[in-house]
């Protein structure tokens, strides 16, 4: 019978000073991540998991108790101290893609490690992608027209509108190869390989912390305000001071930050909010960032039960919550899926880190369907907003290859 590993992922998961690693102990899982297996690197630790000893299993109460019995119930049989690793979808009451893995290996954060800026190796300079948008940017374009006029009239303040690109291939999908460059373009942020169905893997480049928790310590990163970087370094730098002072932006960007902290504050004995937003970068955007911080009230809660209620933030859905979610529905010719959803991992202790899906895509033979999106308010330009999800596209098609 198989066994669940102490791994150093497992027994680092709340210690306040882990061992010193070698350098390279971060790549070198990056560089043995094989389709089928469970990637995931994060500004505290890198994940590699392989098999699965349990699935979390689909049914009607919350994802976080299901998961919370699944871990239980391996510590008891197995005897060592578990750690579920995956994806929950958008829409909680679907299926979820979350497992505990026969083996797991852990290192230190891939920014951590001198060797990820060797540069991974380039798409193949043979591979050609022919590219399906859905809906036409035009399409979109008229989506956000439509909401705009819609907020004009006082039905609701934000909503997050969202667009796919499908690319399919000349050749087999290299996963390894995409994963190599979105983690080595973006080391900082959040990088996962996840499978979500057979032959079915989710890919991306997150730069958006919904929670974490180590121990009492509870931190929440939400992102909202965006505008895309630029290669010209002055062109840039103005883009980025003019984004701290875009009344649009920061408007968008407090809505989120004032319902992440009402969410949160249940879960705390004490909680910081600053008062005012910071930037971040990634390869392709600016965004505005709070980093709101907790002291957790009590020590039974896991880090997955407070992402669930933070979950959807008006970041990725809008507000008020339930209409935003009917005008997604109504404006959006496809289904989000695990886009927008989250992806992480937790012990039994109730630690982990939960991450907002975004720029991602699904791979799937030799396709790659990709996701974007853009938050609406009654400011927003419908022209603007679309070359804010074609900015956002660009993470994933520099994986590959592919011209937007």
């Amino acid at each position: 019978m198989p066994t669940v590993p102490q791994t150093d992922a497992l027994s680092h998961a709340s210690a306040p000073s882990p061992t010193p690693y070698p350098v390279g102990a971060a790549t070198v899982l990056l560089d043995a991540f094989r389709p089928g297996d469970r990637f995931l690197a994060t500004p505290t630790r890198t994940l590699l998991a392989h098999g699965v000893l349990e699935e979390v299993p689909h049914g009607p109460g919350p994802v976080y108790e299901r998961v919370a019995e699944t871990l239980r119930g391996v510590r008891a049989r197995h005897g060592a101290a578990p750690l579920v690793i995956g994806a929950i979808p958008f829409d909680q009451s679907a299926p979820a893609a979350l497992v505990v893995p026969e083996a797991t290996r852990g290192g230190p954060a891939l920014a951590t490690d001198p060797l990820v800026v060797l540069p991974a190796a380039g798409p193949p300079a043979a591979a050609t992608w022919t590219a399906r948008p859905e809906p036409e940017p035009e399409v979109y374009g008229k989506s956000v027209a439509a909401a705009v006029d819609r907020m004009w009239k006082g039905e609701f303040s934000k909503v997050v509108l969202a667009r796919t690109l499908e690319l399919t291939g000349s050749g087999d999908l290299d996963l390894p190869g995409m994963l190599q460059r979105l983690a080595r373009t973006d080391p900082s942020g959040y990088t996962f390989a996840l499978p979500t169905a057979p032959a079915r893997t989710l890919l991306g480049a997150s730069p958006e912390l919904l929670v974490s928790r180590r121990g009492d310590r509870l931190v929440s990163n939400p992102l909202a305000g965006s505008v895309p970087r630029s290669p010209d370094l002055a062109e840039d730098v103005r883009r980025a001071a003019g984004l701290l002072e875009s009344a649009k932006d920061l408007h968008e960007h407090a809505v989120v930050v004032d319902a992440v902290h009402q969410a949160l504050a249940p879960y705390c004995a004490t909680i910081d909010v600053p008062a005012r937003p910071s930037l971040i970068r990634t390869a392709a955007m600016w965004h505005l960032s709070t980093t709101v911080t907790g002291t957790l009230a009590r020590p039974e809660t896991s880090a997955l039960e407070i992402a669930c209620a933070l979950h959807p933030t008006p970041a990725v859905c809008g507000t008020p919550t339930g209409l935003a979610r009917r005008v997604i529905r109504e404006s959006e010719p496809f289904d989000r899926g695990f886009y927008t959803g989250m992806v992480g991992w937790g012990d039994t202790e109730g630690n982990g880190e939960w991450v907002i899906t975004l720029r991602c895509a699904e791979a799937e033979e030799r396709t790659l369907r990709l996701y974007a999106g853009a938050g609406v308010v009654s400011a927003s330009d419908p022209e603007s907003e679309t070359a804010e999800t074609a900015a956002k596209f660009r993470t994933f098609l520099n994986a590959v290859g592919a011209e937007g």
